[in-house]
Parts: structure tokens; C-alpha cells; sequence
């Protein structure tokens, strides 16, 4: 069955959203259209509003409606001397919701991958070059995902670091809290393992 070219146009943008496929665009479209239409007319301004507004954060790359963001914006965030380097804004949200974390933060957007096309400068690799020479960094915190691309992106920051005397660790990655060894997948174990330390 054909829809019209408006509801088609619908459909068609709402499966732009990651895991929405034709059917649940579809579905959402006729939700919207029966039963919630001022739901979507707020939708739409909010969206309209974000696309508009949203920008990256002149220091961490975060998003941000401002030229910094909240947390590059408060002073108090630069005394501990440490940067956090994460893939993604929804990276630093995770470790603000631990409130361990009082430093400050660089969202590199992604991580090095050679087979994509995507290298340094395209993760923003040159503009954290020019922080660590700028901002008096004590320590670099790598937050990579552990994948093979994340921790090649970590081993390549690391290098970074060392080449200018600043210290780079990396979070420890292994058994969850709570999980049962037989459960564990190999890879998992190994990083649990290598990344022992003393009680």
C-alpha cells in the first residue's frame, strides 16, 4: 500500500532514528497523526529548536547551547588538573551520573578508524594536541570503549601524553559488579586479569 507523499515523507524521516526501522516509523507516524498531534507539533519545535541551537562546546566538544558548556564554565572543574577523554556527549553524561569524576572533559565524537577514513584530525586529535600544551594538565583519565577501535584510540592518546611528560591513565575494564566468572566472556576476563591491582 502507497501512503501519501506527506505521510510517506513522515515515515520515511522518522526511520532516520537508530533501531527504527520501516514498520516502527510507520507505527510512530500513525500514533502521532490519530492520537497525539500536539505531542508532535512539540516534537517538532523542540527538534526544530535543537537543530538550530545545539552546537559543540568550544573547549570539550560536548553539546552545548553556549560558547562552553556547564562544566567547562565552572572553574572549580580545572583544579583537579585532569581530562577525561570519552567517545561521546553521552559518554560524560555516564561518568557525571557517578559524581566521582570532578575534572574536566574532551568528547572526542567517535575514535580512530583507519578502515572508515576516520584519523586523528577528524576525531578532533589536533585540537586536544592543543590543549594539552595550553591547559595545565596533570593527568589524562582515557575513557575509550573497550574496543579494538577504542583502545587503539587510547594507546594513540596515550603516546600523545607521554611525548609531552603528562601522565595518561586508563579506566580499568573487566568483571562487572555482580556478574558470575562463568558468565564472563573471554575478552572480558583478559582486561580483568591484566588490569589486577594490590588490595
Amino acid at each position: 500500500m502507497s501512503f501519501s507523499p506527506l505521510i510517506s515523507e513522515l515515515i520515511n524521516s522518522l526511520k532516520c532514528l537508530p533501531g527504527v526501522g520501516a514498520k516502527s516509523a510507520q507505527r510512530m507516524a500513525f500514533t502521532l497523526l490519530e492520537r497525539n498531534r500536539d505531542g508532535a507539533m512539540q516534537l517538532s519545535a523542540a527538534l526544530h529548536n535543537a537543530m538550530e541551537h545545539v552546537t559543540h562546546c568550544e573547549q570539550c566538544r560536548t553539546f552545548t547551547e553556549s560558547k562552553l558548556c556547564k562544566i567547562c564554565d565552572n572553574p572549580l572543574r580545572s583544579e583537579s588538573g585532569q581530562l577525561c577523554i570519552v567517545e561521546s556527549p553521552q559518554d560524560v553524561l555516564a561518568v557525571e551520573s557517578t559524581s566521582e569524576y570532578k575534572g574536566k572533559y574532551f568528547v572526542l565524537m567517535g575514535h580512530l578508524s583507519p578502515i572508515d577514513g576516520i584519523g586523528p584530525k577528524e576525531i578532533g586529535l589536533d585540537k586536544l594536541d592543543d590543549l594539552l600544551v595550553k591547559a595545565s594538565i596533570k593527568e589524562v583519565i582515557l575513557a575509550t570503549n573497550p574496543t579494538i577501535e577504542g583502545e587503539a584510540t587510547a594507546h594513540y592518546i596515550g603516546q600523545m601524553c607521554k611525548a609531552k611528560e603528562i601522565a595518561a591513565t586508563r579506566i580499568a575494564h573487566g568483571v562487572p559488579v555482580g556478574g558470575e566468572l562463568e558468565y564472563i566472556d573471554g575478552n572480558t576476563l583478559t582486561h580483568a586479569f591484566t588490569g589486577r591491582r594490590s588490595l
